[in-house]
């Protein structure tokens, strides 16, 4: 018996790892919402006004995306095309990754599936999770992410905060320090409710991104089950038929 509660035990500690992110951080819950269309284009525009300069979507055209979020390709060209000449390039960045290891440290990823490897819920905690570290090459640092490559691009808009620790005592006695809130100490131009807004939009378009047939999948996936549904009954009455003379 302890053996089988052991194996469950250990059966869910990565579901544990998981939804804290791997560093014992409690996941804030996204809640986006992929048909919410405006939610999109804020979303898009805030990706390439912020994310656009260093990482890519390369697996994701300009014009497939207008089209699927709602804008007109004249739209896309004036608000959402600042790296490409033509509407059906794909959105890619010039920097090379030569140049990204040296000033990074490591090659800038590709954030066209980020939103399916990492998990949403992942991905809107990060967002909101920098704060000032002088130790840092950026003077920044990321509770989800510990000692991240990446500055804060978006402290403009949320701002600088600082984070607050708690002293907390184990089973065996000894005391530790534990992540317990953040602080602001500098603002930026949102408040706290907009730039959780700005992220959620944010995390939706890259959602999207990484599986931009979601929707027609699903909308698709009720028409099947409803054909298997009627292919059922018929096959069930056809069979009654063919062997109602059988005994």
């Amino acid at each position: 018996m302890r053996k089988i509660i052991a194996a469950l035990v250990l059966s869910l500690a990565p579901l544990a790892a998981l939804a804290a992110g791997g560093t014992g951080v409690p996941l804030q819950q996204a809640n986006i919402d992929p048909e919410d269309k405006a939610s999109l284009q804020r979303g898009a525009q805030l990706f390439v006004n912020y994310c656009l300069s260093c990482h890519s979507a390369a697996y994701q055209r300009y014009n497939r995306t207008g089209r699927d979020i709602g804008l007109t390709d004249e739209q896309v060209k004036a608000n959402l095309m600042f790296a490409a000449d033509k509407i059906g390039e794909l959105m890619e960045v010039a920097m090379r990754k030569e140049d990204a290891s040296v000033w990074f440290g490591t090659a800038v990823p590709d954030l066209s599936l980020v939103a399916r490897s990492r998990g949403v819920d992942w991905l809107y905690t990060y967002l909101l999770s920098f704060y000032a570290d002088p130790s840092r090459p950026f003077g920044v640092n990321n509770i989800v992410f510990r000692d991240v490559g990446m500055p804060h691009v978006l402290w403009g808009l949320q701002g600088l905060q600082a984070a607050v620790y708690k002293e907390v005592e184990g089973h065996d006695g000894e005391k530790t320090e534990m992540f317990d809130k953040f602080e602001l100490v500098q603002e930026g131009t949102m408040t706290e409710v907009e730039y959780k807004r700005a992220m959620r939009d944010l995390v939706n378009f890259l959602a999207y991104v990484g599986e931009p047939a979601k929707l027609e999948r699903i909308r698709l996936g009720y028409w099947v089950l409803g054909f298997l549904l009627v292919f059922f009954v018929v096959s069930y009455l056809l069979k009654k038929e063919y062997w109602k003379d059988v005994h």
